[in-house]
């Protein structure tokens, strides 16, 4: 098939260029298979070639299921998206902003959940403006914990950030942060169940996502990819302890909400079918298309959306998803409506509700512009699409 050839090359070229080991793509038409392809390795030293049920690091593709999750206690009435997280997690109370000058004073109010599921909760990173450098060092705390052999609780030390000066006043401005983190430990403190454990009942389990969770067990370490770094000298493998991710050998203390998961190609397009067919999942419903739909909307405010990164041409965001708003000012073929979100590694989904279409690709490689060939196989594909090839 002349498709698949073309998706390949693109694939390969990536893989030619030790932009990454291995990439494997599929896409989803009206709840049915429409391609499938893989390239490369998911182990370069021992030479594996990369197979369907590899499993791989999500990191930010965690964000989606996590917003899904926030959605489904708020449908059922357990959490209101205008509560303050004070009232889930105490460490956010008497809050405080730093500014440039490392000056500090007191919030106007704390961020309420739907400030964090939109990206605009005043909190940061681990980056290096004094808020992400305060970030950065509770980070380090869990990742010494975890290099002793324990780790920090989800609650606990989101708590521990909740008594850190913010970068700025809640609702005010998007900036990508530990937003979705926050809201995994409110998830558990509002559900009584620790948040994997909570994904694997309402989520995992319906949606037959059986080798989705926070940590691969010893029986599946053969199917899990390694993870490389780009550098002048090729592909390096990468094992670093990032932001309190990093040790899959065992269940973390640690269940982070904006980057902890691992998946499958197979198992991660089953949330997406989910979430493209309203909610429901093989007849079994496991949130409301209205649910679905604030999922997928954009709900930046016009102030918000100036933090916006340049790169998200034509896009809004909201739910821990980006939503494209306006087609024209995508550099390629868009579509109105059309949601997604990818991972630091090089995870990525792009859903299409009008076309009930879905393109989802996987490779772990963090620092590479092997994202490149993912902007090209969306025009490939969507072009296919609209020639009513797929």
């Amino acid at each position: 098939m002349e498709l698949i050839r073309q998706a390949q090359q693109l694939m390969q070229d990536m893989v030619d260029r030790k932009l990454c080991s291995g990439m494997n793509l599929l896409v989803m038409h009206n709840g049915k298979e429409a391609l499938y392809t893989q390239v490369g390795l998911s182990d370069i030293g021992a030479n594996k070639p990369l197979q369907r049920d590899n499993i791989f690091r999500l990191f930010s593709q965690t964000k989606p299921i996590t917003a899904a999750a926030v959605m489904l206690l708020a449908e059922r009435g357990v959490i209101d998206l205008r509560d303050g997280v004070e009232k889930y997690l105490p460490g956010f109370r008497d809050p405080k902003i730093i500014e440039s000058d490392g000056t500090i004073h007191p919030a106007s109010r704390t961020p309420n959940l739907r400030d964090l599921l939109n990206m605009c909760g005043g909190l940061a990173y681990a980056d290096d403006d004094p808020s992400g450098l305060l970030v950065k060092g509770v980070f380090e705390k869990a990742n010494e914990a975890i290099r002793a052999g324990g780790g920090i609780p989800t609650v606990e030390l989101m708590n521990m950030m909740g008594q850190q000066p913010m970068a700025a006043e809640p609702g005010t401005v998007w900036r990508y942060s530990i937003c979705a983190d926050v809201l995994a430990a409110v998830v558990e403190v509002a559900s009584g169940k620790r948040f994997g454990d909570f994904l694997r009942d309402e989520f995992f389990i319906p949606l037959d996502m059986k080798d989705t969770a926070f940590y691969v067990p010893e029986e599946k370490q053969d199917r899990f990819v390694k993870a490389y770094s780009c550098s002048p000298d090729g592909l390096q493998e990468w094992n670093s302890l990032h932001m309190g991710i990093g040790e899959y050998s065992r269940e973390p203390a640690y269940q982070a909400g904006g980057a902890g998961l691992v998946s499958t190609i197979d198992d991660y397009s089953h949330f997406l079918e989910m979430m493209l067919n309203g909610g429901c999942y093989n007849g079994k419903h496991i949130l409301s298309p209205e649910t679905v739909r604030y999922l997928t909307t954009n709900h930046l405010t016009e102030q918000e959306k100036t933090g916006l990164w340049p790169h998200m041409w034509g896009h809004g965001f909201g739910c821990l998803s980006r939503v494209c708003v306006d087609p024209a000012q995508y550099p390629g073929l868009a579509k109105e409506g059309e949601f997604g979100w990818g991972g630091m590694l090089g995870t990525d989904f792009y859903c299409f509700p009008k076309e009930n279409f879905s393109m989802l690709v996987m490779y772990n490689t963090i620092w590479c512009c092997a994202h490149e060939a993912v902007g090209k196989l969306r025009n490939l594909l969507l072009a296919a699409l609209s020639r009513g090839d797929l």
